[in-house]
């Protein structure tokens, strides 16, 4: 098979404090950005990666998601526990230290795990966990 990986999505709850993490504190190129009444979109991309992007979304903003499927993602959204997604770099101290400066919420800082990979941790505005780790 000839896969590879296109998109990824998170949920936003402000999209103007999103976009500032991901384009101002890690570097991420705006692709587009568009609204409407039932919320906003924005896809961005890394340098370097320009077929696969991230967009941000209103939480439950699926066709078919209910009132109380959208609480209970508010509410795990709230408690950092319900979107995640792992980015590699070739300097993790750097990166963390970029992070750190910037104001970012630490989940936890590089640390080598049992499993052997080096990584650390932030949650962006919405409460996403952003792990990242050290490529090889």
């Amino acid at each position: 098979m000839d896969l590879v990986l296109h998109s990824a999505t998170l949920p936003h709850t402000d999209p103007d404090a999103s976009l500032a993490f991901y384009r101002d504190a890690l570097g991420f190129a705006v692709r587009s950005d568009e609204g409407d009444a039932g919320g906003r979109w924005i896809t961005l991309a890394l340098p370097g990666s320009p077929g696969t992007s991230l967009v941000l979304e209103p939480p439950g903003a699926a066709p078919g998601v209910t009132a109380a499927e959208r609480r209970m993602i508010a509410e795990m959204m709230a408690k950092g526990t319900y979107a995640a997604v792992t980015l590699a770099t070739a300097d993790l101290d750097a990166v963390f230290a970029r992070l750190r400066d910037a104001g970012a919420e630490l989940a936890w800082e590089p640390v080598d795990q049992p499993h052997g990979v080096r990584d650390c941790a932030f949650r962006d505005p919405a409460g996403n966990l952003v792990r990242i780790s050290q490529r090889p």
